[in-house]
């Protein structure tokens, strides 16, 4: 997708509030990605991407912007945490994997894209084999049924929908469990390998037409689907388009003389995540996979440890360094007030279910963002995930009384429900001011 910065930003800006110099680094470097595409191969092989360390605590936004934006170009996109990650030696997930896990998101993405452009064909074959199935047992219930009368009668109640939940007796694949194995350097699956040796057997199931049409509908769209084809274009994608965000990176980055019990060698952990962000070839189950290219997004709050601790050539790799900041009482009101499908927005909906029609007056607003501001200051600061413990609490009454049973009501959240749904609590909160 052809995005300028500004465009990106403006996207961005519909689901993130504030945090403007972390959204351009990204716009940028979204940016920096088609450009690269319209160089010569020369050039582009020296080209890399600029990646990026965000520092910030936690709930700022520092991996929904990752998130968003790879959303938003239809990017492959996996999110890790550095603290799963062992050295080489020690027992745990090696830096490798990352990589694996990305190729198989992408995998994933080019399938789902190839499954929806013959899933019309597909669904075609299945709608002949269930209706088949339909007529075959009706006819045995009615033997004395005229044949062509009890086709079209079934064909009609079809493709209304009024069959679905009939029960029907279908042949479908019998998949075994994969076993995969994993060894230093790539993934073996043994059901993959033997898949193609062995012929697939079948079994008859008794489904819902429903469950069925959905079951059968992915069997005839594999059939049809040319995996070598999709598998070459995932890796493809994921070397040229993918973004791995390694989160709280700052954990790998203390030393190993301040951590109790064996050493993990947290530098070491360092050393081997080095080659991966640098340029290296992973093998994986579909392919090499050279990760030049791929851009990486760190994070991490730094409370104890700072960027500059981590191993230079590491840090290095790492060139576009972004501090993100705390959230302010404001910053709560926008992101209660301007964000698309804000938190409010997504309990009115989830209320509407049972005929709650819920109302957040502006001043019940201020009122949350403010006792947003005061919990992180005085509490855990966790960002704008706060907004959602409040919010339940102030609702907590309200959806545990819903039951759908009577008609719509409408129902006003202002400044004293919200302050009479803490209480006392908010007296707590206060008094915490003023201890030393």
């Amino acid at each position: 997708m052809n995005l300028t910065p500004k465009q990106v930003v403006d996207e961005l800006n519909q689901y993130i509030i504030g945090q403007d110099e972390a959204k351009k680094a990204v716009a940028v470097a979204l940016r920096n990605r088609y450009r690269r595409s319209k160089l010569s191969k020369e050039m582009r092989d020296e080209i890399t991407p600029k990646n990026i360390i965000m520092k910030g605590p936690t709930g700022v936004g520092k991996t929904e912007i990752a998130r968003r934006l790879a959303k938003l170009v239809k990017a492959p996109f996996i999110k890790i945490e550095a603290t799963k990650y062992t050295e080489v030696g020690y027992v745990g997930r090696d830096v490798e994997s990352m990589v694996r896990d990305l190729v198989e998101t992408s995998v994933r993405m080019v399938k789902d894209e190839k499954q929806h452009e013959v899933e019309k064909k597909a669904k075609v074959t299945v709608d002949k084999i269930l209706l088949d199935a339909i007529y075959k047992s009706e006819l045995a219930k009615n033997p004395n049924s005229n044949a062509d009368e009890l086709k079209e009668k079934l064909k009609v109640l079809y493709d209304e929908g009024k069959l679905d939940e009939q029960t029907v007796e279908i042949e479908v694949q019998d998949v075994p469990k994969p076993l995969d194995l994993t060894s230093g350097v790539a993934e073996i699956n043994i059901g993959s390998m033997l898949g193609g040796i062995f012929p697939q057997r079948k079994k008859r199931r008794k489904l819902s037409v429903l469950e069925a049409r959905e079951l059968l509908t992915n069997e005839e769209c594999d059939k049809m689907i040319d995996m070598d084809s999709v598998n070459s274009e995932a890796i493809k994608r994921a070397e040229e388009e993918g973004i791995i965000f390694i989160d709280e990176i700052d954990k790998v980055i203390g030393k190993a003389a301040t951590s109790n019990g064996p050493d993990v060698s947290r530098e070491g952990v360092q050393r081997d995540i080095l080659p991966i962000v640098e340029g290296s070839t992973v093998a994986t189950k579909y392919g090499n996979v050279k990760t030049d290219f791929i851009l990486f997004i760190a994070s991490g709050a730094f409370h104890v440890s700072k960027i500059e601790d981590m191993i230079p050539e590491l840090q290095g790799r790492f060139p576009i360094k972004v501090e993100l900041k705390n959230l302010t009482k404001d910053d709560f009101y926008k992101i209660l007030t301007e964000t698309k499908t804000s938190v409010t927005t997504q309990y009115a909906e989830l209320l509407k279910v049972d005929n709650i029609d819920l109302d957040f007056t502006d001043d019940a607003l201020k009122e949350i963002a403010e006792i947003a501001e005061e919990e992180n200051e005085t509490n855990e600061n966790i960002g704008a995930r706060r907004l959602h413990s409040i919010i339940e609490k102030v609702l907590e009454d309200i959806s545990f009384n819903a039951t759908g049973e009577n008609p719509l009501v409408k129902v006003v959240i202002d400044k004293n429900y919200v302050q009479n749904a803490f209480g006392e609590d908010r007296k707590k909160y206060d008094l915490k001011k003023y201890i030393l």
